[in-house]
């Protein structure tokens, strides 16, 4: 079985430059970032947790190293939990940023994750917006 599926995959023809972009950056990307320019927006989910923290935090990275990105901007529009995992992974990309004179902000933050930045301490950091979302499409 094992040199069948071997046989196939050596035959398949090589995916596209498209395909291939899109495999290194993986579904993550596609789902929950938007680069417009020189700004990177990144959609948190409903829970920033641990696990999602860990993989948003390999694609930003991704696109912070290849300098583009001069704006990181977090919408937590539909985010109603975040864990000290999210903290950390907000301050590993401020700092990262900070050296290529970057900035970061937090956008559509409600009180229950505010309460939790100030708490925190990243106020300090990253500017925060708390406007409200009037014309919220989905991404």
């Amino acid at each position: 079985m094992k040199k069948l599926l071997f046989s196939i995959q050596k035959n398949q023809e090589k995916p596209s430059k498209k395909r291939r972009a899109w495999i290194e950056r993986g579904p993550i990307m596609e789902e929950y970032m938007k680069k417009r320019g020189t700004m990177l927006i990144v959609y948190i989910p409903r829970e920033l947790d641990h696990h999602f923290a860990q993989q948003i935090t390999g694609a930003i990275d991704q696109e912070l190293e290849r300098g583009a990105v001069k704006q990181l901007v977090f919408d937590f529009s539909d985010t109603d939990f975040m864990d000290s995992s999210g903290i950390g992974m907000i301050m590993g990309r401020k700092r990262l940023l900070s050296y290529s004179g970057g900035t970061v902000s937090a956008i559509h933050v409600n009180d229950r994750i505010l309460r939790i930045m100030q708490l925190s301490g990243i106020y300090k950091h990253i500017e925060i917006s708390q406007e409200p979302v009037w014309n919220h499409r989905k991404r």
